[in-house]
Protein backbone atom coordinates (compact mmCIF):
# COMPACT_ATOMS: atom_id res chain seq x y z
CA UNK A 1 0.00 0.00 0.00
CA UNK A 2 1.30 3.46 -0.87
CA UNK A 3 2.02 6.00 1.83
CA UNK A 4 -0.95 7.74 3.44
CA UNK A 5 -1.94 11.14 2.04
CA UNK A 6 -1.80 13.28 5.18
CA UNK A 7 -3.59 16.62 4.96
CA UNK A 8 -0.73 18.46 6.71
CA UNK A 9 2.51 18.33 4.70
CA UNK A 10 5.84 18.28 6.50
CA UNK A 11 7.26 21.47 5.02
CA UNK A 12 8.40 24.94 6.06
CA UNK A 13 11.11 23.48 8.24
CA UNK A 14 8.86 20.90 9.95
CA UNK A 15 9.40 17.17 10.22
CA UNK A 16 7.04 14.36 11.22
CA UNK A 17 6.98 12.40 14.47
CA UNK A 18 4.84 9.26 14.63
CA UNK A 19 3.44 7.47 17.70
CA UNK A 20 1.69 4.11 17.99
CA UNK A 21 0.37 2.14 20.95
CA UNK A 22 0.71 -1.47 22.10
CA UNK A 23 2.85 -3.34 19.59
CA UNK A 24 3.56 -7.06 19.72
CA UNK A 25 5.15 -9.13 16.96
CA UNK A 26 5.65 -12.86 17.47
CA UNK A 27 5.63 -16.18 15.66
CA UNK A 28 6.21 -14.75 12.17
CA UNK A 29 8.61 -16.16 9.59
CA UNK A 30 8.97 -12.62 8.28
CA UNK A 31 8.71 -10.19 11.23
CA UNK A 32 8.27 -7.22 8.89
CA UNK A 33 5.06 -8.74 7.53
CA UNK A 34 3.19 -7.37 10.57
CA UNK A 35 3.56 -3.91 8.99
CA UNK A 36 3.06 -4.84 5.31
CA UNK A 37 -0.05 -2.65 4.89
CA UNK A 38 1.49 0.43 6.51
CA UNK A 39 5.19 0.08 5.70
CA UNK A 40 5.31 2.94 3.16
CA UNK A 41 3.40 5.21 5.55
CA UNK A 42 5.74 4.40 8.42
CA UNK A 43 8.79 4.99 6.24
CA UNK A 44 7.38 8.41 5.36
CA UNK A 45 7.49 9.40 9.05
CA UNK A 46 10.79 10.98 10.03
CA UNK A 47 10.86 9.85 13.68
CA UNK A 48 8.71 6.83 14.56
CA UNK A 49 8.11 5.79 18.18
CA UNK A 50 5.84 3.27 19.86
CA UNK A 51 5.25 1.01 22.83
CA UNK A 52 6.92 -2.42 22.79
CA UNK A 53 4.53 -4.88 24.44
CA UNK A 54 6.67 -7.91 23.72
CA UNK A 55 9.96 -8.57 25.50
CA UNK A 56 12.54 -9.95 23.10
CA UNK A 57 13.61 -13.32 24.46
CA UNK A 58 13.32 -16.92 23.29
CA UNK A 59 9.81 -18.06 24.35
CA UNK A 60 9.52 -21.11 26.57
CA UNK A 61 8.12 -24.35 25.16
CA UNK A 62 7.82 -25.91 28.61
CA UNK A 63 4.30 -25.53 30.08
CA UNK A 64 5.77 -26.10 33.55
CA UNK A 65 8.12 -23.16 33.07
CA UNK A 66 6.09 -20.40 31.38
CA UNK A 67 7.58 -17.08 30.34
CA UNK A 68 5.52 -15.27 33.00
CA UNK A 69 3.95 -17.43 35.69
CA UNK A 70 1.29 -14.82 36.57
CA UNK A 71 0.33 -14.14 32.92
CA UNK A 72 -1.80 -16.94 31.50
CA UNK A 73 -0.59 -18.20 28.09
CA UNK A 74 1.82 -15.31 27.69
CA UNK A 75 4.75 -15.85 25.32
CA UNK A 76 7.74 -13.60 24.86
CA UNK A 77 8.82 -12.70 21.31
CA UNK A 78 11.77 -14.39 19.71
CA UNK A 79 14.70 -11.94 19.41
CA UNK A 80 14.47 -12.24 15.62
CA UNK A 81 11.22 -10.25 15.78
CA UNK A 82 13.29 -7.09 16.34
CA UNK A 83 14.02 -7.22 12.62
CA UNK A 84 10.39 -6.28 11.98
CA UNK A 85 10.62 -3.15 14.13
CA UNK A 86 13.86 -2.17 12.41
CA UNK A 87 12.32 -2.73 8.98
CA UNK A 88 9.34 -0.54 9.92
CA UNK A 89 11.72 2.26 10.86
CA UNK A 90 11.14 2.60 14.60
CA UNK A 91 13.67 5.03 16.07
CA UNK A 92 12.70 4.56 19.73
CA UNK A 93 10.34 2.44 21.85
CA UNK A 94 8.97 2.49 25.38
CA UNK A 95 9.45 -0.84 27.15
CA UNK A 96 8.08 -0.42 30.69
CA UNK A 97 5.12 -2.79 31.09
CA UNK A 98 3.76 -5.70 33.10
CA UNK A 99 5.05 -8.19 30.50
CA UNK A 100 8.64 -6.91 30.75
CA UNK A 101 9.55 -9.77 33.08
CA UNK A 102 11.70 -11.29 34.53
CA UNK A 103 14.43 -8.67 35.04
CA UNK A 104 16.95 -10.64 32.96
CA UNK A 105 14.58 -10.43 29.98
CA UNK A 106 14.34 -6.64 30.36
CA UNK A 107 18.12 -6.40 30.00
CA UNK A 108 18.09 -8.86 27.11
CA UNK A 109 15.42 -6.79 25.33
CA UNK A 110 17.53 -3.64 25.59
CA UNK A 111 20.48 -5.51 24.05
CA UNK A 112 18.43 -6.65 21.05
CA UNK A 113 17.01 -3.15 20.53
CA UNK A 114 20.53 -1.70 20.75
CA UNK A 115 21.70 -4.22 18.16
CA UNK A 116 18.90 -3.08 15.83
CA UNK A 117 19.70 0.59 16.36
CA UNK A 118 16.42 1.30 18.16
CA UNK A 119 16.62 3.55 21.21
CA UNK A 120 14.58 2.60 24.28
CA UNK A 121 13.30 3.93 27.60
CA UNK A 122 11.67 2.41 30.64
CA UNK A 123 13.86 -0.56 31.47
CA UNK A 124 17.45 -1.39 32.24
CA UNK A 125 20.09 -2.83 34.54
CA UNK A 126 19.08 -0.52 37.40
CA UNK A 127 16.64 2.26 38.22
CA UNK A 128 18.89 4.99 36.82
CA UNK A 129 19.02 3.26 33.46
CA UNK A 130 15.30 2.45 33.49
CA UNK A 131 14.35 6.08 34.17
CA UNK A 132 16.81 7.58 31.70
CA UNK A 133 15.30 9.12 28.56
CA UNK A 134 15.96 7.95 25.05
CA UNK A 135 17.26 10.97 23.15
CA UNK A 136 16.61 11.26 19.41
CA UNK A 137 17.94 14.16 17.37
CA UNK A 138 16.47 15.11 14.00
CA UNK A 139 17.04 18.27 11.98
CA UNK A 140 18.60 19.97 14.99
CA UNK A 141 15.66 19.20 17.32
CA UNK A 142 16.25 16.95 20.33
CA UNK A 143 13.38 14.70 21.44
CA UNK A 144 13.44 12.92 24.82
CA UNK A 145 11.29 9.82 25.35
CA UNK A 146 10.50 8.59 28.88
CA UNK A 147 8.64 5.40 29.82
CA UNK A 148 6.86 4.22 32.98
CA UNK A 149 4.38 1.53 33.98
CA UNK A 150 1.73 1.70 36.69
CA UNK A 151 0.65 -1.87 35.88
CA UNK A 152 3.26 -4.31 37.16
CA UNK A 153 3.93 -7.25 39.42
CA UNK A 154 5.27 -5.70 42.67
CA UNK A 155 7.85 -8.44 43.29
CA UNK A 156 11.10 -8.28 41.27
CA UNK A 157 9.70 -6.29 38.36
CA UNK A 158 10.44 -2.67 39.43
CA UNK A 159 14.05 -1.65 38.84
CA UNK A 160 16.02 -0.64 41.92
CA UNK A 161 19.41 0.90 42.59
CA UNK A 162 20.93 -2.58 42.52
CA UNK A 163 18.65 -4.67 40.33
CA UNK A 164 17.32 -4.68 36.79
CA UNK A 165 13.70 -4.05 35.91
CA UNK A 166 11.34 -1.36 34.68
CA UNK A 167 10.55 2.22 35.69
CA UNK A 168 7.33 2.39 37.67
CA UNK A 169 4.81 4.92 38.93
CA UNK A 170 2.93 2.97 41.55
CA UNK A 171 -0.77 3.77 42.01
CA UNK A 172 -3.06 3.00 44.93
CA UNK A 173 -6.69 1.85 44.97
CA UNK A 174 -9.43 2.30 47.58
CA UNK A 175 -13.00 0.99 47.48
CA UNK A 176 -15.83 2.96 49.05
CA UNK A 177 -19.39 1.64 49.40
CA UNK A 178 -21.63 3.17 46.76
CA UNK A 179 -24.13 5.83 47.78
CA UNK A 180 -27.00 3.28 47.64
CA UNK A 181 -25.16 0.47 49.47
CA UNK A 182 -27.44 0.59 52.53
CA UNK A 183 -30.53 0.61 50.39
CA UNK A 184 -29.39 -1.85 47.71
CA UNK A 185 -27.10 -4.70 48.83
CA UNK A 186 -24.64 -5.73 46.17
CA UNK A 187 -24.42 -2.29 44.55
CA UNK A 188 -21.04 -1.58 42.96
CA UNK A 189 -18.54 0.35 45.11
CA UNK A 190 -16.95 3.64 44.19
CA UNK A 191 -13.32 3.15 43.16
CA UNK A 192 -10.69 5.76 44.02
CA UNK A 193 -7.15 5.73 42.64
CA UNK A 194 -4.15 7.98 43.13
CA UNK A 195 -0.47 7.97 42.22
CA UNK A 196 2.16 7.17 44.80
CA UNK A 197 3.60 10.46 46.04
CA UNK A 198 7.27 9.46 45.91
CA UNK A 199 7.18 7.75 42.53
CA UNK A 200 5.17 10.60 41.02
CA UNK A 201 7.77 13.05 42.33
CA UNK A 202 10.53 10.95 40.77
CA UNK A 203 8.76 11.08 37.40
CA UNK A 204 8.34 14.84 37.66
CA UNK A 205 12.05 15.18 38.33
CA UNK A 206 12.85 12.96 35.34
CA UNK A 207 10.72 15.13 33.05
CA UNK A 208 12.35 18.32 34.29
CA UNK A 209 15.82 16.88 33.73
CA UNK A 210 14.87 15.62 30.28
CA UNK A 211 13.46 19.04 29.39
CA UNK A 212 16.82 20.56 30.27
CA UNK A 213 18.43 18.26 27.68
CA UNK A 214 15.81 18.26 24.91
CA UNK A 215 13.45 20.53 23.02
CA UNK A 216 10.49 18.13 23.20
CA UNK A 217 9.74 15.59 25.95
CA UNK A 218 7.34 12.72 25.32
CA UNK A 219 6.17 10.52 28.18
CA UNK A 220 4.83 7.03 27.52
CA UNK A 221 2.66 5.57 30.31
CA UNK A 222 1.65 1.93 30.55
CA UNK A 223 -1.42 2.34 32.73
CA UNK A 224 -5.16 1.93 33.08
CA UNK A 225 -7.46 -1.08 33.09
CA UNK A 226 -7.16 -3.72 30.42
CA UNK A 227 -9.95 -3.71 27.78
CA UNK A 228 -11.55 -0.62 29.37
CA UNK A 229 -12.06 2.56 27.35
CA UNK A 230 -12.44 4.95 30.28
CA UNK A 231 -9.36 6.12 32.15
CA UNK A 232 -9.21 6.24 35.95
CA UNK A 233 -8.23 9.09 38.27
CA UNK A 234 -4.55 8.28 38.80
CA UNK A 235 -3.92 8.38 35.04
CA UNK A 236 -5.14 11.94 34.83
CA UNK A 237 -3.06 12.85 37.89
CA UNK A 238 0.09 11.47 36.24
CA UNK A 239 -0.69 12.99 32.85
CA UNK A 240 -1.27 16.46 34.29
CA UNK A 241 1.87 16.23 36.43
CA UNK A 242 3.98 15.28 33.41
CA UNK A 243 2.67 18.21 31.36
CA UNK A 244 3.20 20.65 34.25
CA UNK A 245 6.78 19.41 34.58
CA UNK A 246 7.50 20.17 30.92
CA UNK A 247 6.29 17.23 28.83
CA UNK A 248 5.06 18.16 25.37
CA UNK A 249 2.86 15.07 24.94
CA UNK A 250 1.78 12.04 26.97
CA UNK A 251 0.59 8.80 25.38
CA UNK A 252 -0.79 5.67 27.00
CA UNK A 253 -0.68 1.94 26.44
CA UNK A 254 -1.99 -1.23 28.17
CA UNK A 255 -5.81 -0.91 27.96
CA UNK A 256 -5.60 -2.29 24.36
CA UNK A 257 -8.55 -0.08 23.47
CA UNK A 258 -8.64 3.52 22.30
CA UNK A 259 -9.45 6.01 25.04
CA UNK A 260 -10.17 9.72 25.17
CA UNK A 261 -7.83 12.58 24.29
CA UNK A 262 -7.34 15.48 26.66
CA UNK A 263 -5.80 18.88 25.94
CA UNK A 264 -4.18 20.11 29.13
CA UNK A 265 -2.30 23.41 29.11
CA UNK A 266 -2.31 23.17 25.30
CA UNK A 267 -0.55 19.79 25.35
CA UNK A 268 -2.21 16.48 24.39
CA UNK A 269 -2.70 13.45 26.60
CA UNK A 270 -3.66 10.37 24.57
CA UNK A 271 -4.93 8.15 27.38
CA UNK A 272 -4.65 5.05 25.21
CA UNK A 273 -3.62 4.64 21.58
CA UNK A 274 -5.07 1.13 21.52
CA UNK A 275 -3.35 -1.73 19.73
CA UNK A 276 -1.10 -1.46 16.73
CA UNK A 277 0.44 -4.67 15.37
CA UNK A 278 -0.47 -7.33 17.92
CA UNK A 279 0.19 -11.06 17.48
CA UNK A 280 -0.34 -12.54 20.96
CA UNK A 281 -2.85 -15.38 20.57
CA UNK A 282 -5.14 -14.17 23.37
CA UNK A 283 -5.59 -10.88 21.49
CA UNK A 284 -6.72 -12.60 18.29
CA UNK A 285 -9.99 -11.21 16.93
CA UNK A 286 -10.46 -8.70 19.74
CA UNK A 287 -9.37 -5.14 20.51
CA UNK A 288 -8.51 -4.67 16.85
CA UNK A 289 -8.44 -0.86 16.74
CA UNK A 290 -5.80 1.73 17.46
CA UNK A 291 -4.43 5.10 16.40
CA UNK A 292 -1.45 6.21 14.38
CA UNK A 293 -0.58 9.71 15.60
CA UNK A 294 1.47 12.06 13.42
CA UNK A 295 2.92 15.24 14.90
CA UNK A 296 4.58 17.97 12.88
CA UNK A 297 7.59 19.27 14.76
CA UNK A 298 9.04 22.69 14.11
CA UNK A 299 11.84 23.95 16.32
CA UNK A 300 10.95 23.39 19.96
CA UNK A 301 7.28 22.53 19.55
CA UNK A 302 4.44 21.07 17.52
CA UNK A 303 3.17 22.80 14.40
CA UNK A 304 0.26 20.38 14.16
CA UNK A 305 -1.00 17.01 15.43
CA UNK A 306 -3.24 14.59 13.58
CA UNK A 307 -4.09 10.91 13.55
CA UNK A 308 -5.75 8.15 11.58
CA UNK A 309 -7.53 5.07 12.93
CA UNK A 310 -5.88 1.70 12.35
CA UNK A 311 -7.31 -1.81 12.54
CA UNK A 312 -5.90 -5.34 12.24
CA UNK A 313 -7.29 -7.14 9.20
CA UNK A 314 -8.30 -10.75 8.58
CA UNK A 315 -4.61 -11.71 8.43
CA UNK A 316 -3.99 -9.89 11.73
CA UNK A 317 -1.92 -7.28 9.87
CA UNK A 318 -2.39 -3.66 10.87
CA UNK A 319 -3.93 -1.32 8.27
CA UNK A 320 -5.12 2.28 8.16
CA UNK A 321 -8.86 2.93 8.26
CA UNK A 322 -9.84 6.02 6.29
CA UNK A 323 -11.54 8.36 8.79
CA UNK A 324 -14.03 9.31 6.07
CA UNK A 325 -15.22 5.71 5.64
CA UNK A 326 -18.13 4.35 7.71
CA UNK A 327 -15.78 2.31 9.92
CA UNK A 328 -13.38 5.21 10.26
CA UNK A 329 -16.12 7.69 11.14
CA UNK A 330 -17.43 5.30 13.79
CA UNK A 331 -14.00 5.14 15.44
CA UNK A 332 -13.53 8.91 15.32
CA UNK A 333 -17.03 9.50 16.68
CA UNK A 334 -16.31 7.16 19.58
CA UNK A 335 -13.06 9.00 20.38
CA UNK A 336 -14.95 12.29 20.33
CA UNK A 337 -17.53 10.85 22.73
CA UNK A 338 -14.83 9.57 25.09
CA UNK A 339 -13.16 13.00 24.97
CA UNK A 340 -16.18 15.03 26.04
CA UNK A 341 -15.18 17.44 28.79
CA UNK A 342 -11.46 16.98 28.11
CA UNK A 343 -10.95 20.12 26.05
CA UNK A 344 -10.11 18.38 22.78
CA UNK A 345 -11.62 19.31 19.44
CA UNK A 346 -11.33 16.94 16.48
CA UNK A 347 -11.68 17.90 12.84
CA UNK A 348 -11.58 15.39 9.99
CA UNK A 349 -9.78 17.12 7.16
CA UNK A 350 -9.32 15.04 4.03
CA UNK A 351 -7.79 11.71 5.16
CA UNK A 352 -6.65 12.83 8.61
CA UNK A 353 -8.20 13.82 11.94
CA UNK A 354 -6.65 17.02 13.26
CA UNK A 355 -6.33 17.90 16.93
CA UNK A 356 -6.81 21.54 17.92
CA UNK A 357 -4.22 22.56 20.52
CA UNK A 358 -5.40 26.18 20.71
CA UNK A 359 -8.59 25.53 22.65
CA UNK A 360 -8.63 28.37 25.16
CA UNK A 361 -10.84 26.43 27.57
CA UNK A 362 -8.32 23.59 27.59
CA UNK A 363 -5.47 25.96 28.33
CA UNK A 364 -7.03 27.22 31.57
Amino acid sequence: MSKWAWSQPADNGAFSLGLVGDTNVQGRDDPASAFVNVMDTLHDIDVLMGHLECPLSKPSDDPLSPDISFKDRWRHSDPAMVEGFAAAGFRAMTIASNVAYPPSVVVETTRHLDRAGIAHAGGGRDIAEARAPAIIEHDGTRIALLSYTSVFWPIEQPATERSAGVATIKAHTAYQPGRRALEMPGAAPEIHTWADRDELAAMINDVRQAKARADIVIVGCHWGVSSQEAFVAYQREIGHAAIKAGASLVFGAHPHRISGIEIYKQAPIFYSLGNFAFDWEKMADRNLDGLLVRCLVRGRGFAGIGFVPVRRDANNDIAIVDPRSPDGRAIVDRIAELSIGLGSRLETREAEVLLDLDDKAAAA
